[in-house]
């Protein structure tokens, strides 16, 4: 059994009491968040708030413009190739520095199929044809 001072002594006590203390500090974090919102009213519509404003303009028109869903599509894939290339880079880096050659056919497998998942996925987006623009 194990003694009550070697319990606080232990990693599994500190393990512990941080998990306690994050959700403490969350749930503290979230109810003030919850006072702040009834305190300043932030939910509530109202006139003011939901007027169009341009700079001291009156309107020209409508504020509700929709745009077309293509465009956030064409940015998402931009934003998913974009990550892809930033973790290539230090792939390629801790490649040059890796001396055993199954380590170095390991980590190019790796990169392989890593390069066919987002392959397929910009196959599927090009059969969606969510990169074409009309």
């Amino acid at each position: 059994m194990i003694d009550f001072k070697e319990f606080i002594n232990s990693t599994l006590f500190q393990i512990y009491l941080f998990c306690a203390v994050g959700l403490v500090f969350g749930a503290i974090l979230a109810t003030l968040s919850i006072v702040v919102q009834k305190v300043f009213k932030i939910g509530k519509n109202r006139k003011i708030k939901n007027q169009v404003y341009e700079c001291g303009m009156k309107p020209l028109g409508k504020s509700n413009i929709q745009f077309d869903i293509k465009y956030y599509v064409f940015a998402l894939m931009f934003i998913v190739f974009d990550v892809e290339f930033a973790f290539l880079i230090p792939w390629a880096l801790s490649l040059s520095s890796v001396e055993a050659i199954k380590a170095k056919l390991f980590l190019l497998t790796e990169a392989f199929i890593f390069i066919a998942i987002l392959g397929a996925g910009l196959y599927y987006a090009w059969k969606k044809k969510a990169l074409e623009w009309e």
